[in-house]
């Protein structure tokens, strides 16, 4: 039984590397069967100009966003932009090599939406919304995924969690990051 005090420290120690990234980063997953439905939130301290940067740095999102190797520009016509992404979603000893390409469709400083059109996932896709907040910008993630590999129930749901916050975390820690060098 000393497992258990482990994850409870582990998952402790996750949450408050995410906390101080934004103090009201807000994660929630829920499962449908074999999907889960995604929703996460956080009032980041900068500019809309620099959320967008960030948001749309494709190209090197896997510089700062845990578990991601690869992500790079496919094609871009317009707003619709092409983007592989390879990488791995961990949780403690379980690890599930991931490979998507996105079709994404950007609505400069408003939204981005994105669906998986080829890959090992059986189902992708998401929306960042931003919205000007007293203190910043309310990010806003939706989304919701389907594995084309089977997960625990209980261990399923916490795994999406915990790569949720740990990779939403990191995307608002980098925008607060960039916020914050004089330009």
């Amino acid at each position: 039984m000393r497992t258990a005090p482990k994850l409870l420290a582990a998952i402790a120690v996750l949450h408050v590397v995410v906390a101080a990234a934004a103090d009201d980063l807000w994660v929630d997953v829920d499962r449908n069967g074999a999907s889960f439905a995604v929703q996460a939130t956080a009032t980041v301290a900068a500019p809309v100009a620099v959320v967008w940067e960030v948001l749309t740095d494709y190209d090197n999102l896997a510089r700062f966003i845990p578990g991601l190797s690869l992500s790079a520009v496919n094609r871009r016509t317009g707003n619709r932009v092409q983007v592989e992404q390879k990488g791995e979603a961990r949780f403690f000893v379980f690890s599930y090599p991931i490979e998507v390409v996105l079709e994404v469709l950007e609505s400069p400083s408003e939204s981005i939406s994105s669906r998986a059109v080829g890959g090992n996932l059986k189902r992708m896709s998401g929306r960042y919304e931003l919205k000007r907040a007293r203190g910043g910008i309310l990010l806003r993630y939706t989304g919701e995924l389907e594995p084309d590999f089977g997960l625990p129930p209980i261990i399923g749901t916490l795994a999406v969690r915990s790569m949720v916050e740990e990779q939403f975390g990191a995307m608002v820690a980098e925008i607060e990051r960039r916020a914050a060098v004089p330009k």
